[in-house]
């Protein structure tokens, strides 16, 4: 079987790439795969080390892998330490980074309490509106930008074990689909990404048991574990010029878990 071909969009060359949570699972994929664009790409996270060992590989790489001649140079990442849920801290990094270039608890609803609420909140939703409030001036400014959510098919079937969770993935659709429309005129556009069980090192360790695994596969379509790059490549193609007229918009990627 001839290995799998991959599109290289030439908007991205030199485009310049926020990430948030980038050290691992989905984010790192994302943004190994935006250095392979030619991308400006600026991962922030809260961990030094996952950061560290990923810049380093990302490193090895653009001195060692043979890019194809039409290919750009792979552009090492810049790593910005960073609390999502310190606004104060998020704010200021995204300031930082743009002049100078997720945690998930299983309590059923009657264990919610109002602090397990906020922490949840905070990691899964506050940071994004906050931090789109951040960047959008700039944005402004420029005339264009992309803004991309993660959410989550949790809502869609849904977890009964995560419900604070599920409400906060729910809610970056509605968040994704207002901001579209708000900020439209300016010609900023804001899509989401609606991932389903993602085989991330994470989520090996902590979630894919042989049994989970089998469930998964048999509420799938296609019968694989779903890798984390898959999704990135969903966010290079929002992020590039290619999905110009896509806004307000959510994209699930899960194998045909949910069936729509």
């Amino acid at each position: 079987m001839e290995s799998p071909q991959y599109t290289i969009y030439p908007s991205l060359r030199g485009k310049k790439i926020l990430v948030t949570g980038g050290a691992e699972g989905i984010g790192a994929s994302a943004v190994e795969l935006f250095a392979q664009q030619g991308s400006k790409v600026a991962l922030l996270d809260i961990s030094e080390s996952s950061a560290k060992t990923l810049i380093e590989s990302i490193k090895e790489n653009s001195t060692q892998a043979a890019q194809p001649p039409w290919a750009p140079a792979i552009q090492v990442p810049t790593f910005y330490q960073c609390d999502v849920t310190n606004l104060d801290q998020l704010k200021a990094q995204a300031k930082k980074i743009w002049t100078t270039l997720a945690a998930r608890s299983t309590i059923p609803s009657v264990g919610v309490t109002p602090e397990s609420w906020d922490f949840d909140v905070n990691v899964n939703l506050r940071h994004a509106f906050f931090l789109t409030q951040a960047v959008v001036p700039s944005m402004q400014k420029q005339g264009r930008g992309s803004i991309i959510n993660m959410g989550s098919i949790t809502w869609r079937i849904p977890s009964t074990d995560t419900p604070v969770y599920a409400t906060c993935k729910a809610a970056i659709l509605g968040m994704t689909r207002t901001h579209s429309k708000e900020f439209g005129e300016d010609g900023i556009r804001v899509n989401s990404i609606m991932p389903g069980s993602i085989a991330t090192e994470r989520q090996r360790k902590e979630v894919l048991t042989p049994e989970y695994e089998a469930k998964v596969l048999a509420a799938q379509s296609l019968k694989r574990n779903l890798m984390p790059e898959e999704v990135g490549r969903v966010i290079l193609f929002l992020a590039s010029d290619d999905s110009s007229a896509v806004t307000g918009s959510s994209y699930i990627v899960d194998g045909g878990f949910v069936g729509d």
